[in-house]
Protein backbone atom coordinates (compact mmCIF):
# COMPACT_ATOMS: atom_id res chain seq x y z
CA UNK A 1 0.00 0.00 0.00
CA UNK A 2 1.50 3.00 -1.04
CA UNK A 3 2.21 5.46 2.54
CA UNK A 4 0.41 8.60 0.68
CA UNK A 5 -2.54 6.42 0.97
CA UNK A 6 -4.03 8.36 3.60
CA UNK A 7 -3.65 12.07 1.30
CA UNK A 8 -5.38 10.53 -1.81
CA UNK A 9 -8.23 9.31 0.51
CA UNK A 10 -8.67 12.80 1.91
CA UNK A 11 -8.94 14.49 -1.62
CA UNK A 12 -11.94 15.80 -3.24
CA UNK A 13 -13.36 14.11 -6.12
CA UNK A 14 -12.26 15.30 -9.99
CA UNK A 15 -14.51 15.87 -12.51
CA UNK A 16 -12.88 14.91 -16.06
CA UNK A 17 -13.54 17.54 -18.25
CA UNK A 18 -12.90 17.93 -22.06
CA UNK A 19 -10.24 20.39 -21.45
CA UNK A 20 -8.13 19.26 -18.72
CA UNK A 21 -8.47 15.82 -18.48
CA UNK A 22 -9.26 15.70 -14.83
CA UNK A 23 -8.26 18.06 -12.23
CA UNK A 24 -11.18 19.86 -12.00
CA UNK A 25 -12.62 19.83 -8.36
CA UNK A 26 -16.00 19.20 -7.60
CA UNK A 27 -16.80 21.25 -4.24
CA UNK A 28 -20.39 21.13 -2.57
CA UNK A 29 -21.47 24.68 -2.55
CA UNK A 30 -22.35 25.25 1.28
CA UNK A 31 -23.26 28.46 3.32
CA UNK A 32 -20.44 30.10 5.08
CA UNK A 33 -20.42 28.78 8.84
CA UNK A 34 -21.76 31.26 11.08
CA UNK A 35 -24.58 29.27 13.05
CA UNK A 36 -24.39 25.56 13.85
CA UNK A 37 -27.48 23.38 13.83
CA UNK A 38 -28.13 21.19 16.89
CA UNK A 39 -27.65 17.92 16.85
CA UNK A 40 -30.79 17.33 18.30
CA UNK A 41 -32.65 18.47 14.78
CA UNK A 42 -35.74 18.48 14.68
CA UNK A 43 -36.42 19.33 18.07
CA UNK A 44 -40.39 19.42 17.63
CA UNK A 45 -42.20 17.28 15.19
CA UNK A 46 -45.45 15.92 14.44
CA UNK A 47 -47.30 13.62 16.36
CA UNK A 48 -49.48 11.38 14.65
CA UNK A 49 -51.32 10.54 18.03
CA UNK A 50 -52.46 14.09 18.59
CA UNK A 51 -54.81 14.72 15.74
CA UNK A 52 -54.96 18.57 16.14
CA UNK A 53 -50.83 18.25 15.77
CA UNK A 54 -50.50 15.19 13.35
CA UNK A 55 -49.61 17.01 10.04
CA UNK A 56 -47.38 20.06 10.94
CA UNK A 57 -45.04 21.67 13.48
CA UNK A 58 -43.38 24.94 12.81
CA UNK A 59 -42.45 28.38 13.12
CA UNK A 60 -42.57 28.64 17.05
CA UNK A 61 -42.57 31.80 19.34
CA UNK A 62 -39.98 31.55 22.36
CA UNK A 63 -39.39 33.27 25.26
CA UNK A 64 -36.64 32.58 28.11
CA UNK A 65 -38.28 32.48 31.57
CA UNK A 66 -36.46 31.53 34.84
CA UNK A 67 -33.66 30.10 32.44
CA UNK A 68 -36.12 27.96 30.77
CA UNK A 69 -37.17 28.39 27.09
CA UNK A 70 -40.69 28.16 26.45
CA UNK A 71 -42.37 27.48 22.68
CA UNK A 72 -45.83 28.58 21.21
CA UNK A 73 -44.64 26.48 18.10
CA UNK A 74 -47.45 26.32 15.08
CA UNK A 75 -49.35 23.34 14.56
CA UNK A 76 -51.85 21.92 12.03
CA UNK A 77 -53.70 18.25 12.02
CA UNK A 78 -56.21 16.67 10.98
CA UNK A 79 -58.96 19.27 10.60
CA UNK A 80 -56.53 21.80 8.69
CA UNK A 81 -57.26 24.11 11.38
CA UNK A 82 -53.42 25.95 12.19
CA UNK A 83 -53.29 26.58 16.22
CA UNK A 84 -50.55 26.95 18.95
CA UNK A 85 -48.97 23.80 21.03
CA UNK A 86 -46.58 24.48 23.49
CA UNK A 87 -43.58 23.12 24.88
CA UNK A 88 -40.63 23.73 27.17
CA UNK A 89 -36.64 23.18 27.46
CA UNK A 90 -34.08 23.95 30.30
CA UNK A 91 -31.56 23.29 27.68
CA UNK A 92 -32.23 24.83 24.47
CA UNK A 93 -31.76 21.58 22.53
CA UNK A 94 -33.67 18.98 24.35
CA UNK A 95 -37.48 19.48 25.04
CA UNK A 96 -38.77 18.59 28.03
CA UNK A 97 -42.13 18.92 28.62
CA UNK A 98 -44.82 19.03 25.77
CA UNK A 99 -48.65 19.53 26.23
CA UNK A 100 -50.79 17.26 24.62
CA UNK A 101 -53.38 19.92 23.03
CA UNK A 102 -53.04 23.42 22.21
CA UNK A 103 -53.05 26.29 24.32
CA UNK A 104 -54.34 28.99 21.72
CA UNK A 105 -56.55 28.95 18.82
CA UNK A 106 -57.90 31.96 16.71
CA UNK A 107 -61.27 31.95 16.93
CA UNK A 108 -63.42 32.99 13.67
CA UNK A 109 -67.43 32.16 13.04
CA UNK A 110 -69.30 30.03 15.64
CA UNK A 111 -67.82 27.25 17.50
CA UNK A 112 -69.67 24.56 19.56
CA UNK A 113 -67.62 21.75 21.48
CA UNK A 114 -67.23 18.41 19.86
CA UNK A 115 -66.86 15.75 22.08
CA UNK A 116 -65.10 13.27 19.71
CA UNK A 117 -62.76 15.69 19.06
CA UNK A 118 -59.15 14.11 20.47
CA UNK A 119 -57.29 17.17 20.69
CA UNK A 120 -60.06 19.10 22.91
CA UNK A 121 -58.96 18.91 26.80
CA UNK A 122 -60.93 19.35 29.50
CA UNK A 123 -58.98 21.66 31.39
CA UNK A 124 -59.82 25.02 28.20
CA UNK A 125 -63.29 24.43 28.36
CA UNK A 126 -63.01 27.30 31.25
CA UNK A 127 -60.72 29.72 29.02
CA UNK A 128 -63.08 29.16 26.15
CA UNK A 129 -60.77 27.23 23.82
CA UNK A 130 -63.00 25.08 21.61
CA UNK A 131 -62.43 23.46 18.53
CA UNK A 132 -63.36 24.00 14.96
CA UNK A 133 -66.23 22.10 13.56
CA UNK A 134 -67.58 21.29 10.28
CA UNK A 135 -69.25 24.99 10.01
CA UNK A 136 -65.91 26.65 10.68
CA UNK A 137 -63.99 25.33 7.91
CA UNK A 138 -64.59 27.35 4.55
CA UNK A 139 -60.76 27.31 2.98
CA UNK A 140 -58.60 30.59 3.55
CA UNK A 141 -56.67 30.90 -0.06
CA UNK A 142 -54.02 33.13 1.84
CA UNK A 143 -53.48 30.55 5.05
CA UNK A 144 -53.39 27.67 2.79
CA UNK A 145 -50.77 29.41 0.54
CA UNK A 146 -49.05 30.78 3.98
CA UNK A 147 -48.47 27.46 5.29
CA UNK A 148 -51.18 25.01 4.51
CA UNK A 149 -54.15 25.24 6.85
CA UNK A 150 -57.66 26.08 6.21
CA UNK A 151 -57.28 28.64 8.79
CA UNK A 152 -56.21 30.02 12.10
CA UNK A 153 -53.05 31.70 14.03
CA UNK A 154 -49.92 31.51 12.27
CA UNK A 155 -46.21 32.06 13.61
CA UNK A 156 -46.43 33.91 17.02
CA UNK A 157 -43.88 35.94 17.96
CA UNK A 158 -43.47 36.30 22.20
CA UNK A 159 -42.27 39.25 23.70
CA UNK A 160 -42.12 40.60 27.26
CA UNK A 161 -41.14 44.73 27.52
CA UNK A 162 -39.68 46.11 30.41
CA UNK A 163 -39.81 43.70 32.80
CA UNK A 164 -43.83 43.78 32.74
CA UNK A 165 -45.84 41.02 33.74
CA UNK A 166 -47.44 40.76 30.70
CA UNK A 167 -46.51 39.02 27.77
CA UNK A 168 -47.72 39.89 24.56
CA UNK A 169 -47.75 37.89 21.35
CA UNK A 170 -48.05 39.10 17.77
CA UNK A 171 -49.37 36.32 15.23
CA UNK A 172 -50.55 36.10 11.72
CA UNK A 173 -54.89 36.15 12.18
CA UNK A 174 -56.16 34.09 9.46
CA UNK A 175 -59.22 36.33 9.47
CA UNK A 176 -60.21 37.94 6.12
CA UNK A 177 -57.08 37.29 4.81
CA UNK A 178 -53.84 37.52 6.71
CA UNK A 179 -53.79 40.27 9.53
CA UNK A 180 -51.75 40.41 12.33
CA UNK A 181 -53.17 40.03 15.71
CA UNK A 182 -52.52 40.99 19.03
CA UNK A 183 -53.06 39.44 22.24
CA UNK A 184 -51.38 38.79 25.48
CA UNK A 185 -51.35 36.98 29.26
CA UNK A 186 -50.09 37.51 32.56
CA UNK A 187 -46.50 35.97 33.09
CA UNK A 188 -47.69 33.91 36.10
CA UNK A 189 -50.59 32.58 34.08
CA UNK A 190 -48.13 31.58 31.45
CA UNK A 191 -45.86 29.77 33.49
CA UNK A 192 -48.24 28.19 35.49
CA UNK A 193 -50.18 26.60 32.20
CA UNK A 194 -53.44 28.81 32.85
CA UNK A 195 -54.38 29.93 29.51
CA UNK A 196 -56.12 33.55 30.06
CA UNK A 197 -55.53 34.82 27.36
CA UNK A 198 -56.41 38.75 26.62
CA UNK A 199 -59.16 38.59 23.84
CA UNK A 200 -56.87 39.28 20.44
CA UNK A 201 -57.31 42.86 18.57
CA UNK A 202 -56.56 42.84 14.95
CA UNK A 203 -53.60 45.81 14.52
CA UNK A 204 -53.40 45.49 10.56
CA UNK A 205 -55.80 47.09 8.38
CA UNK A 206 -59.23 44.96 6.99
CA UNK A 207 -58.40 44.11 3.40
CA UNK A 208 -54.56 44.24 3.60
CA UNK A 209 -51.67 41.28 3.89
CA UNK A 210 -49.40 41.52 7.01
CA UNK A 211 -47.31 39.39 8.31
CA UNK A 212 -44.28 39.48 10.75
CA UNK A 213 -44.99 42.07 13.12
CA UNK A 214 -42.25 42.16 16.33
CA UNK A 215 -42.31 44.09 19.34
CA UNK A 216 -39.10 45.27 20.83
CA UNK A 217 -38.40 44.14 24.26
CA UNK A 218 -38.02 47.30 25.59
CA UNK A 219 -39.35 50.91 24.85
CA UNK A 220 -37.65 53.42 23.23
CA UNK A 221 -38.26 56.88 24.14
CA UNK A 222 -40.62 56.24 26.60
CA UNK A 223 -43.03 53.99 23.66
CA UNK A 224 -43.92 50.73 23.08
CA UNK A 225 -42.46 50.00 19.70
CA UNK A 226 -43.33 47.73 16.76
CA UNK A 227 -41.51 46.96 14.21
CA UNK A 228 -43.98 45.87 10.98
CA UNK A 229 -42.29 46.35 7.80
CA UNK A 230 -38.41 45.83 6.43
CA UNK A 231 -38.80 47.01 2.68
CA UNK A 232 -37.91 49.05 1.31
CA UNK A 233 -36.99 50.65 4.64
CA UNK A 234 -37.41 49.97 8.54
CA UNK A 235 -40.56 50.61 9.53
CA UNK A 236 -41.77 51.27 13.26
CA UNK A 237 -44.70 52.14 15.03
CA UNK A 238 -44.07 53.82 18.64
CA UNK A 239 -47.32 53.85 20.47
CA UNK A 240 -47.95 54.90 24.19
CA UNK A 241 -49.99 51.28 25.04
CA UNK A 242 -50.46 47.92 23.70
CA UNK A 243 -54.00 48.25 24.49
CA UNK A 244 -55.69 48.97 21.08
CA UNK A 245 -59.28 49.53 20.13
CA UNK A 246 -61.18 47.30 17.97
CA UNK A 247 -60.67 49.91 14.92
CA UNK A 248 -56.79 50.94 15.70
CA UNK A 249 -54.91 49.52 13.18
CA UNK A 250 -51.10 50.51 11.87
CA UNK A 251 -50.47 51.48 8.76
CA UNK A 252 -47.77 49.82 7.25
CA UNK A 253 -46.18 49.24 3.48
CA UNK A 254 -43.80 46.41 2.17
CA UNK A 255 -42.93 46.99 -1.39
CA UNK A 256 -40.06 48.15 -3.60
CA UNK A 257 -37.60 47.07 -6.08
CA UNK A 258 -35.70 44.11 -5.10
CA UNK A 259 -32.23 45.00 -3.87
CA UNK A 260 -29.18 44.64 -6.45
CA UNK A 261 -25.83 42.81 -6.67
CA UNK A 262 -26.42 40.64 -2.99
CA UNK A 263 -28.10 37.44 -1.49
CA UNK A 264 -31.12 39.12 -0.24
CA UNK A 265 -32.16 40.59 -3.59
CA UNK A 266 -36.38 39.68 -2.40
CA UNK A 267 -36.75 40.49 1.41
CA UNK A 268 -39.83 38.60 2.52
CA UNK A 269 -39.87 40.02 6.17
CA UNK A 270 -38.72 39.96 9.70
CA UNK A 271 -38.02 37.17 11.46
CA UNK A 272 -37.26 37.01 15.16
CA UNK A 273 -38.18 39.81 17.48
CA UNK A 274 -35.36 42.31 17.94
CA UNK A 275 -32.56 41.16 20.88
CA UNK A 276 -31.00 44.11 22.25
CA UNK A 277 -27.10 43.51 22.36
CA UNK A 278 -24.05 46.24 22.81
CA UNK A 279 -23.37 46.55 19.38
CA UNK A 280 -27.40 47.05 18.04
CA UNK A 281 -30.70 45.65 17.84
CA UNK A 282 -29.96 42.17 16.53
CA UNK A 283 -32.34 41.23 14.25
CA UNK A 284 -32.95 37.98 11.86
CA UNK A 285 -34.67 38.29 8.28
CA UNK A 286 -35.52 35.98 5.57
CA UNK A 287 -34.49 36.66 2.12
CA UNK A 288 -34.56 35.03 -1.05
CA UNK A 289 -32.02 34.94 -4.53
CA UNK A 290 -33.47 34.29 -7.59
CA UNK A 291 -34.19 30.83 -6.39
CA UNK A 292 -37.74 31.70 -4.99
CA UNK A 293 -38.22 27.95 -3.85
CA UNK A 294 -35.21 28.84 -1.41
CA UNK A 295 -35.82 31.20 1.87
CA UNK A 296 -32.29 32.44 3.48
CA UNK A 297 -32.22 33.88 6.75
CA UNK A 298 -30.05 36.96 6.96
CA UNK A 299 -29.35 39.57 10.22
CA UNK A 300 -29.00 42.87 10.93
CA UNK A 301 -27.93 44.73 13.62
CA UNK A 302 -29.95 48.23 14.05
CA UNK A 303 -29.32 51.41 15.75
CA UNK A 304 -30.34 51.02 19.66
CA UNK A 305 -32.02 54.99 19.57
CA UNK A 306 -33.32 54.34 16.14
CA UNK A 307 -34.02 51.13 14.99
CA UNK A 308 -35.02 52.26 11.65
CA UNK A 309 -31.14 53.20 10.47
CA UNK A 310 -29.66 49.89 9.41
CA UNK A 311 -25.58 49.67 11.19
CA UNK A 312 -24.97 46.52 9.61
CA UNK A 313 -26.05 43.90 7.46
CA UNK A 314 -24.89 40.40 6.66
CA UNK A 315 -23.22 39.67 3.56
CA UNK A 316 -24.03 36.41 3.03
CA UNK A 317 -27.15 34.40 4.61
CA UNK A 318 -26.42 32.97 8.14
CA UNK A 319 -28.51 30.16 7.45
CA UNK A 320 -29.71 28.28 4.37
CA UNK A 321 -31.51 25.70 4.11
CA UNK A 322 -29.40 22.32 3.57
CA UNK A 323 -30.13 19.56 5.71
CA UNK A 324 -32.58 17.03 4.84
CA UNK A 325 -35.39 18.24 7.45
CA UNK A 326 -35.09 21.68 5.50
CA UNK A 327 -35.81 20.11 2.39
CA UNK A 328 -38.35 17.56 2.67
CA UNK A 329 -41.70 18.73 4.45
CA UNK A 330 -44.58 20.46 3.53
CA UNK A 331 -42.69 23.37 1.81
CA UNK A 332 -38.89 22.14 0.96
CA UNK A 333 -36.43 24.56 1.35
CA UNK A 334 -38.00 27.31 2.96
CA UNK A 335 -36.54 28.12 6.67
CA UNK A 336 -38.17 30.38 8.68
CA UNK A 337 -36.68 32.21 11.92
CA UNK A 338 -39.21 32.70 14.42
CA UNK A 339 -37.69 33.19 18.20
CA UNK A 340 -33.86 33.56 19.58
CA UNK A 341 -32.76 33.78 22.94
CA UNK A 342 -28.94 34.30 24.52
CA UNK A 343 -28.76 31.83 27.35
CA UNK A 344 -25.03 31.66 28.94
CA UNK A 345 -23.34 34.16 26.33
CA UNK A 346 -24.81 31.87 23.43
CA UNK A 347 -27.13 32.84 20.71
CA UNK A 348 -30.13 30.24 20.29
CA UNK A 349 -32.21 30.54 16.86
CA UNK A 350 -35.31 28.41 16.64
CA UNK A 351 -36.55 27.98 12.95
CA UNK A 352 -38.92 26.56 10.99
CA UNK A 353 -37.74 23.58 8.58
CA UNK A 354 -39.84 23.01 5.34
CA UNK A 355 -43.22 24.26 7.22
CA UNK A 356 -43.28 20.91 9.02
CA UNK A 357 -40.58 20.57 11.70
CA UNK A 358 -38.73 22.86 14.61
CA UNK A 359 -34.88 23.44 14.58
CA UNK A 360 -32.44 25.25 16.65
CA UNK A 361 -28.98 26.68 15.46
CA UNK A 362 -26.70 28.52 17.88
CA UNK A 363 -23.20 30.40 18.48
CA UNK A 364 -21.51 32.36 20.76
CA UNK A 365 -23.18 35.88 21.17
CA UNK A 366 -19.60 37.61 20.90
CA UNK A 367 -18.15 35.72 18.04
CA UNK A 368 -21.52 36.26 16.04
CA UNK A 369 -21.36 40.35 16.55
CA UNK A 370 -17.90 40.03 15.77
CA UNK A 371 -18.59 38.29 12.83
CA UNK A 372 -21.43 40.62 11.85
CA UNK A 373 -19.90 43.49 12.13
CA UNK A 374 -17.04 42.97 9.74
CA UNK A 375 -17.24 43.52 5.72
CA UNK A 376 -16.08 39.97 4.92
CA UNK A 377 -18.23 37.18 4.34
CA UNK A 378 -18.99 35.82 7.77
CA UNK A 379 -17.27 32.59 9.12
CA UNK A 380 -16.97 31.87 12.64
CA UNK A 381 -14.60 29.00 14.30
CA UNK A 382 -18.18 27.50 16.50
CA UNK A 383 -17.08 26.20 19.92
CA UNK A 384 -19.41 23.38 21.33
CA UNK A 385 -22.14 23.72 23.56
CA UNK A 386 -21.82 21.78 26.76
CA UNK A 387 -25.53 20.37 27.70
CA UNK A 388 -26.69 21.15 31.62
Amino acid sequence: MPKNIKKIIKKPKKRITAKTGLKKRVKKPVAPIILARSKENPIISPKSENGWEAWQTFNPGVILLGDKIHFLYRAIGEDGISRLGYAVSNDGFTIDERLPYPIYEHKTGKRTFNPFDKSFDPELRTEGLRTNTEQDRSINIYSFLSGGSWGGAEDPRLQRVDEEDVLYMTYTACDNGLRVSLTSIKVDDFLNKKWKWRPPVLISPPGEIHKNWLIFPEKINGKYAILHSIKPTIQIEYVNSLEFNENDYINSFHGGRPRKGCWDKWLRGAGTPPLKTKEGWLLFYHAMDNDWSKYKVGAMLLDLEDPTKILRRSKEPVLVPEESYENNGYKPGVIYVSGAVVKDGNLLVYYGCSDSYVGVAYSPLEEFLETLKKETKPKLKLKTLKKK
